[in-house]
């Protein structure tokens, strides 16, 4: 509880003795009828207190003499036996060192006392569950008390900006988990990899996949495995998972483990059959040339626009060469006309979430210079539909993705997932390898 416990310090810090804190954790979500979805706590809660289970809502009071207070599920012999243990009121104290703890049904109740004298209400509620009762429990000790008490009139303010640019720089605790998370999706990637044959489903190698990160103590993926052959790589977020992979096509597989609260996001793309063809692997080629040119870019003081437009210029460059876009560089650059092929941006901040919170621009709006302990994805990718009349027929049906997991460290950058073979030579060699059984 230390960790979490150094959190609230810093985040006391930050706020004076006129705020408290509000923060609203997730319920529990109904998946068909009784039957309900595995619970993932939410991840700012968790961020500040650790703790994990459902209705909960933690209240930090900077200078109070008990400024962590949480409201959680009580204990109840007969819900415990049926679907698992709770903290309850007593380990709200001695399990998660909160100061005072209150039943959830009891927040209503107990609320306006915990925020008397405070005239700064910092409020996060991902979910929405309390914004219909926010604003009355703000205006509640004016409208209820005698015309001479003096009133307290309360600000909403928002908690966001300041815990998710904190989540941005990751502690060395924390950068511990994002390795753990992307060796396991490593071994996994490869295991994949190794396995793949034509006729078998996505939906198989899906599972492999699963199945693997489970070995590293890996409960679940961090977001919907993307496990996509043919053209469904060129829907960005497909999940079907459900088609069989042929000869001759391409597998693009995005997909990461979650290790403990913490994401990876790996994306590799390569031929079903272990061998590219001569398309294949010319897009491929570009794609992998934007990424590592990207990569090799990243260090302390590099602003945050640099990534995608050095996979842009990269990529405009070669769908030049390819005869797949007409015109000069700079004419492409300049109508952005190569994003008939590249679609998306090409990097998000990791953590934990998978696409992870805080901000891209400073206050007054200019990209944010890269600086140590930040960690993010670099995902070029070049996608040509079935149905693109403007190119030969050859080119398409073909989706291409390659994303690593980058730290930024003092001096430079680490490739986290490097690990995993990456170009033409190094998979066909892995594959071939895979087929002889000398993996």
């Amino acid at each position: 509880m230390d960790t979490f416990q150094q959190r609230r310090a810093w985040l006391e810090q930050q706020l004076d003795s006129d705020s408290v804190v509000i923060l609203v954790g997730n319920t529990a979500k109904t998946r068909s009828k009784n039957i309900k979805y595995h619970f993932r706590a939410d991840n700012d809660l968790y961020y500040m207190t650790g703790f994990t289970e459902p209705d909960a809502v933690a209240v930090l009071r900077p200078g109070h003499p008990q400024a962590f207070v949480l409201f959680v599920r009580p204990n109840d012999a007969a819900a415990e036996t049926s679907f698992g243990t709770r903290a309850g009121l007593p380990g709200a104290k001695t399990l998660f060192n909160a100061d005072q703890s209150y039943a959830i049904d009891d927040l209503e109740r107990e609320l306006p006392e915990l925020l008397m004298g405070r005239s700064k209400v910092y409020y996060h509620d991902e979910q929405g569950i309390y914004s219909d009762r926010i604003i009355d429990w703000l205006n509640q000790q004016r409208r209820s008390t005698g015309f001479d008490i003096i009133k307290e009139y309360r600000q909403l303010l928002p908690l966001a900006p300041i815990l998710h640019n904190k989540r941005v720089f990751k502690s060395k605790e924390e950068i511990i988990l994002i390795r753990r998370a992307v060796k396991a999706s490593s071994v996994a990637h490869k295991k994949v990899m190794a396995s793949i044959k034509p006729g078998m489903n996505e939906r198989q190698l899906s599972a492999i996949f699963d199945r693997e990160i489970a070995e590293y103590d890996c409960f679940e993926v961090c977001y919907p495995s993307i496990v996509a052959s043919g053209n469904n790589a060129c829907c960005l977020h497909y999940e079907d998972n459900n088609c069989t992979v042929r000869d001759g096509q391409m597998l693009l597989i995005d997909a990461g483990a979650e290790y403990r609260f913490y994401c990876s996001d790996i994306t590799r793309s390569y031929p079903v059959n272990g061998r590219f063809s001569k398309e294949q692997a010319r897009l491929y080629q570009l794609v992998l040339d934007a990424l590592d040119a990207a990569i090799a870019k990243v260090e302390p003081g590099l602003s945050w626009d640099v990534i995608y437009q050095t996979c842009m210029q990269v990529m405009a460059k070669g769908l030049i060469e390819l005869g797949l876009l007409s015109g000069s560089l700079e004419q492409v650059m300049a109508d952005e006309s190569y994003r008939e092929f590249t679609v998306h941006k090409t990097g998000h901040w990791l953590g934990m979430d998978v696409h992870d919170v805080g901000a891209y621009h400073d206050k007054d709006g200019n990209w944010l210079s890269l600086q140590p302990n930040m960690v993010f994805t670099i995902e070029p990718g070049i996608y040509i539909p079935e149905h693109c009349q403007t190119v030969d027929e050859k080119w398409r049906g073909i989706g291409i993705r390659i994303e690593d997991d980058i730290l930024v460290t003092a001096s430079g950058h680490e490739n986290l997932s490097r690990a995993i073979p990456r170009s033409v030579k190094e998979i066909e060699s892995f594959m071939a390898a895979s087929q002889t059984g000398l993996n």
